[in-house]
């Protein structure tokens, strides 16, 4: 028996079936809602084969190379209408895996790269699961993170196979675990070579298949799950984690909670309600604002990382960093994570010693993390290089300057670094906020010279803003995107402009944080006011964790590029003057015992006392003036077009700031609210207290920033 279909292929040999998944056209394969139909043809027709005898065993393979199953089609989900109609797809779903689970023969799953979301859940209703040892096969449930939850049994399966603890941290996170923390966990049953993967797997399926019974696989033990998930631990477990999850997320994602409660509710209960509960929330889910959001967020991310500026990128092999300190140390971990050897380059031999050293614990730390080998994270290692000099920089392909933010010291060392480098390699700069066109003149080569603005700290900011200088080549460009998307990152292309797209639009943000400050209102009410609204931390905390030295300089860039609107409220250079420098001083708004804020600084307090003048505006006010001031200097950088679309935006934001994802990013959040209230609100800002509240003339010609 042998039959083909465009994603799925099913054939028999020896009483072996062997379905393999394979989309056309794709990098990975996807559960449509098409494939999950021929899936239950193909289940049936499994059925019959079994009872005549033709069939003893199954194999469930992806035909990918280290690619399992990207999980669901994400634009399936994102037009479900009705949480009726949620709840039919999930309970649809359902019955087709448990048609799976049922089979009267064994059922083996052959994972070998990412398995994720429904094909975990796939997977999770075979009998056995072996899996390869490659860095790159993992398991994750990533459905929380776009506002709902594993609708195919997986928060069924899944405490009752890895434990209660165990699901809950694998769903409610949404972190990847590798096969071999899978393996501990109970998910994975046998871990092979991944040179020998498919050789190994297909021998134990003929195996399964010879003797025709279905394999035992771990079991735990009847006291471990009465002590661990009895109902004293369930209470426990559920109110804790409640709590824990309402410090994290301040109520605004309720997938979460909510999963929790199936998770826990499902473990207690017959199993066909436990799937009865895990459709009704699939589906009222399905459709919240938040899911909306999410969802849309999302899709813009995946489509940034798509969409290459035109030009031809160059092969990039050998890299190097200028500057070891913190952001060059970073940078240079980048380049070794992948594969690509690095030479970091400083002017004293300590401090490349110390960014080398920092690297290396960044290494450390991922390595813990993806659980590498001790060969494996040698290797990485092995690409990272320090040197006072340029030697060898001649064969690099790329080069990162990260030296300080000043001006005249970056042009001294662009010279340097094209003294020393090919003809051919890119040279980019880390500037936050200098205009790289500046930087271009008086070089040889300008037109291979671009922005390449990572966040802090790099290895875990994922925007890269790629800026095009006056002078930049489209191949340049081409080459520094294909760079950031190789490393990681999800990169945005921008136009030079003083602040790029986040500084800027955070200039705006800290610029109206420090009025208020001046206005009276307290730091411990204003920041209350941000975290609340959905910000990772407010205002001051992040003025302080960028270090008010830095924010003063970059400040004095957008004054000079853009005038009165962004000048500082009088108060910030008091502070300022006192010599505190924030978190990497100890003292800033807050006082620090090491990364922690412990309070607010006292002599600070008093001083902004001393200094206020007027009265402090409400929580909700000072909200307005924030946010709104972020979007009105939004609408000037679409208006000069720094970005290409409100989409791009939204992602740098996000990605670039933390703006709250829930709420789909600043201009979505703009369109929620309504252009015509944010500019009345604006104009009556304005006339209180200063022209820097002005709408911009493209907000007040919009009716929507999407539309």
């Amino acid at each position: 028996m042998s039959q083909a279909v465009s994603d799925l292929q099913l054939e028999v040999r020896d009483g072996l079936a062997i379905l393999t998944f394979d989309r056309p056209d794709s990098k990975v394969n996807l559960l449509t809602r098409q494939v999950m139909l021929r899936l239950d043809e193909l289940l049936a027709s499994l059925e019959e084969a079994a009872a005549r005898g033709e069939v003893r065993a199954l194999l469930i393979r992806s035909g990918k190379h280290r690619n399992f199953i990207a999980g669901a089609n994400i634009e399936e989900l994102a037009v479900i209408e009705s949480a009726a109609e949620g709840a039919e797809m999930s309970r649809r779903g359902q019955t087709i895996l448990l048609r799976l689970e049922r089979l009267p023969v064994a059922t083996l799953a052959a994972i070998d790269g990412a398995c994720v979301g429904g094909g975990l859940e796939l997977v999770l209703a075979c009998d056995f699961r072996v899996a390869s040892d490659h860095p790159r096969t993992g398991l994750r449930f990533p459905e929380t993170q776009i506002g709902i939850l594993p609708g195919l049994g997986g928060t069924v399966r899944t405490p009752r196979l890895a434990g209660l603890r165990p699901a809950l941290d694998l769903i409610l996170s949404g972190r990847q675990v590798s096969a071999k923390r899978a393996q501990k966990m109970g998910l994975v049953d046998k871990l092979y070579d991944a040179d020998r993967f498919d050789e190994e797997a297909g021998a134990f399926a003929q195996k399964l298949a010879r003797t025709g019974k279905k394999p035992g696989g771990r079991r735990r033990s009847l006291t471990a799950r009465a002590v661990q998930e009895g109902p004293p631990a369930r209470w426990l477990i559920r109110r804790f984690t409640h709590k824990t999850l309402a410090a994290r997320t301040k109520g605004h994602y309720p997938a979460l909670p909510r999963a929790l409660d199936v998770i826990v509710d499902g473990l207690a209960s017959p199993k066909e309600r436990a799937y009865a509960r895990e459709a009704e929330a699939f589906g009222e889910l399905s459709v919240t604002p938040v899911c909306k959001n999410l969802i849309a967020v999302y899709q813009l991310t995946e489509s940034a990382r798509k969409r290459a500026p035109a030009g031809e990128p160059a092969k990039v092999k050998r890299a190097g960093v200028v500057g070891a300190g913190l952001m060059g140390a970073g940078v240079a971990e980048l380049f070794a994570y992948q594969g690509i050897p690095v030479r970091v380059v400083d002017l004293d031999r300590d401090r490349v010693e110390a960014g080398i050293d920092r690297a290396r614990g960044l290494l450390d730390k991922a390595a813990e993390r993806a659980g590498w080998s001790e060969a494996e994270l040698k290797e990485r290692k092995k690409n990272l290089r320090g040197t006072t000099s340029y030697d060898g920089f001649e064969r690099l392909d790329v080069v990162v300057e990260a030296v300080l933010e000043l001006m005249d010291v970056k042009r001294q060392v662009f010279k340097q670094i094209e003294e020393n480098v090919s003809a051919t390699a890119l040279i980019a700069s880390n500037t936050s906020a200098l205009s790289i066109s500046a930087l271009q003149r008086d070089l040889g080569q300008p037109e291979r010279v671009c922005g390449l603005h990572f966040f802090n700290p790099p290895h875990r900011m994922p925007l890269v803003e790629v800026v095009r200088g006056a002078q930049t080549s489209d191949d340049t460009l081409a080459t520094a995107f294909e760079v950031a998307v190789h490393l990681g990152k999800t990169p945005v292309v921008v136009k030079d402009s003083p602040g790029f797209v986040v500084n800027r639009i955070l200039a705006a943000y800290l610029t109206e944080a420090g009025h208020l400050l001046q206005e009276g209102m307290s730091i411990e009410r204003l920041d209350r006011a941000m975290s609340q609204f959905g910000m990772p931390v407010g205002p001051l905390r992040l003025l302080d964790e960028i270090g008010l030295d830095v924010v003063a300089e970059v400040s004095q860039t957008m004054v000079n590029g853009f005038g009165e609107r962004f000048t500082p409220a009088p108060v910030m250079g008091e502070v300022l003057a006192t010599g505190v420098a924030g978190r990497k001083g100890g003292l800033g708004l807050y006082r620090y015992d090491g990364k922690e804020a412990k309070g607010v600084n006292p002599e600070i307090v008093k001083l902004l006392r001393r200094e206020a003048t007027g009265t402090p505006p409400s929580s909700a006010e000072a909200e307005e003036r924030m946010v709104f001031g972020m979007i009105n200097e939004a609408a000037r950088i679409l208006d000069e077009q720094v970005v290409d679309s409100p989409g791009t935006l939204d992602v740098a934001m996000i990605m670039g700031t933390g703006f709250p994802p829930f709420r789909g990013g600043l201009l979505r959040y703009a369109d929620s609210i309504g252009l015509g209230r944010i500019t009345e609100r604006l104009r009556h800002y304005a006339a209180a207290v200063g022209p820097r509240l002005e709408p911009a003339p493209g907000l007040e010609g919009r009716d929507s920033f999407y539309a």
